[in-house]
């Protein structure tokens, strides 16, 4: 469900920025989107390694 919101939260700022004629918030790029994944990929195995250290 938060996928969900996120992509339709996405969807209506990229196209108010679009009808405003701003640039779009985001990586334009693969790899600035390859980038967050990593990030977010990271964050999951702290936690993993984390939850062993304990």
């Amino acid at each position: 469900m938060d996928a969900l919101l996120a992509t339709i939260a996405g969807i209506i700022v990229g196209a108010i920025f679009t009808l405003i004629k701003l640039p779009i918030p985001a990586p334009p790029y693969l790899p600035g989107v390859m980038g967050v994944v990593g990030v977010y990929l990271g964050g999951h195995m702290g936690n993993y390694v984390m939850t062993f250290l304990r």
